[in-house]
């Protein structure tokens, strides 16, 4: 996501700060740098030019040109002029009484709208309210069904009208309408507090779609209308939403796919186009992969800073209470074993996608990057990990000790790895081992300073007791020809 981007912003300010002193020509320079980056990503002409001269006129406001470190406060602006195209954004949703509140999602096919109503329900179940979906895609008959699994997965009620199903051009006038005050009705029946719509969408915005959802919005008056974006369209996307926010008055933007390749044009110009703010982005496929959309953490990933307020939000709702008040106590006492080594690492895999994760932590991107590891290289070096530690008895995963040359050859053989691989394996628990007990040691003031070296992108200084640091090694899980060549000199 973004990394074309993340990539450009990096090289440009590391020109800056090589440069000592820098004058109003390189800032403009630096600028005609970011700007064609920012117009690869499908941002919008209008905006990049008025974005980049805002950036400049803050430099030269600041007097950067006189400061003998100019790149980091030329980080610090743009970082600012980023949250403000971006934001602000209010991604709370207002509840009604009494209930229901209606939502009504709209959008074109293939944005990832039925989906998309599916991950809202899960949201708003987690924040302890009970919706109810409702099927008024009556055109689509795989829709429907669609909408039906995802209630079945998630425990949600689904209403459907099979009666109202029809083939493209054929639903009744009306039907839509009809469905939908059915569903409010039930909702109001069951005690549900919330009714998502999920309405009809097409390939392409024309005068029978703007038709059936004006009626919808009309009739109905929901509370809260929603259109879901596919952000891999670019500036197509935000061409649609200005298309759609003229028939309906749309109050929120939802862009799903940023798991992908995407460029970024339509999340930098959504805002100033349409003047509609994006409240969530869907971030892979998981049922639970919507984030409320916050500009500060999204132009910090955008900088390559890492967005760890995301990262902890979402650890703090998906990892287990009673298992994290157990490392704790481990930690404290300094017994952490190669069983809770791996217990830690699926907890992490609950966050989902090794490369985001690594992404959200302050500095980790580019650390990465210069160990020369690729998009899936973390997944697949847990996945080897995890074999040589199910490669293991009982004995030696409880005491580690007693891995020989011989056990460990035995090992490597059973989990299709190569020797050095288990130490490598060995080497990282070992490490880890220590930092656990070092922090386990550590009282409140030395956690915070942690906590700041973290968020600070200082994974080199971290203040470990004793002076222990968190130093970037090359990983030991290689390519057979990197590690040859390696070998060769």
């Amino acid at each position: 996501m973004l990394d074309a981007l993340t990539d450009k912003f990096n090289n440009v300010f590391r020109t800056l700060s090589g440069r000592g002193r820098i004058s109003e020509e390189n800032i403009r320079e630096a600028m005609r740098e970011v700007r064609t980056a920012l117009l690869e990503a499908d941002v919008s002409f209008k905006i990049v030019k008025d974005f980049t001269e805002a950036v400049v006129q803050k430099a030269i406001g600041r007097e950067v040109i006189k400061l003998l470190r100019p790149g980091e406060l030329m980080v610090q602006i743009v970082y600012e002029e980023l949250v403000n195209l971006m934001g602000p954004v209010d991604t709370r949703i207002y509840y009604v009484q009494p209930p229901p509140t209606v939502i009504m999602m709209a959008g074109l096919q293939g944005a990832g709208k039925t989906t998309t109503c599916g991950k809202l329900a899960k949201y708003l179940v987690a924040k302890g309210h009970h919706p109810l979906l409702c099927a008024a895609d009556l055109q689509r008959p795989a829709a429907v069904e669609q909408l039906r699994t995802l209630g079945a997965q998630l425990g949600i009620p689904v209403y459907t009208d099979d009666s109202k199903v029809a083939p493209h051009g054929e639903v009744a006038k009306g039907a839509a309408v009809s469905v939908c005050r059915a569903a409010i009705a039930q909702a109001k029946q069951t005690g549900r507090d919330v009714v998502i719509l999920d309405t009809a969408g097409r390939l392409h915005i024309d005068d029978a779609l703007m038709g059936e959802l004006r009626e919808v919005n009309t009739q109905l008056k929901p509370h809260q209308v929603f259109l879901v974006l596919d952000a891999m369209s670019g500036q197509d996307a935000v061409n649609s939403a200005k298309a759609f926010n003229e028939q309906l008055e749309v109050d929120g933007l939802i862009l799903t796919k940023f798991d992908s390749d995407t460029r970024g044009g339509a999340l930098l110009s959504a805002k100033m186009i349409t003047g509609k703010p994006v409240k969530f982005i869907g971030t892979g496929e998981k049922l639970d992969a919507l984030e409320e959309f916050r500009p500060e953490g999204m132009a910090q990933r955008i900088l390559g800073m890492g967005d760890i307020l995301q990262l902890v939000t979402e650890a703090q709702q998906k990892f287990s209470q009673e298992e994290a008040q157990k490392l704790q106590e481990k930690m404290e006492q300094g017994n952490f074993t190669l069983d809770d080594f791996m217990a830690q690492m699926g907890q992490v895999q609950k966050l989902g996608s090794m490369d985001r994760i690594m992404k959200m932590i302050p500095g980790m991107s580019q650390l990465t990057k210069q160990m020369n590891m690729g998009d899936g290289d973390v997944e697949r070096q847990m996945g080897r990990m995890k074999a040589i530690y199910n490669s293991m008895n009982k004995r030696e995963r409880k005491n580690p000790d007693l891995l020989d040359g011989t056990r460990r050859r035995r090992i490597a053989r059973g989990a299709g790895v190569e020797l050095n691989e288990v130490g490598q394996f060995m080497k990282q628990f070992e490490q880890t081992r220590d930092m656990m007990k070092a922090v386990g040691g550590m009282g409140m003031a030395g956690k915070m300073n942690l906590m700041k070296g973290l968020m600070s992108g200082k994974l080199n200084t971290l203040g470990m007791p004793g002076g222990a640091q968190l130093k970037a090694k090359k990983s030991g899980f290689m390519e057979k020809k990197d590690r040859n060549k390696k070998k060769k000199r």
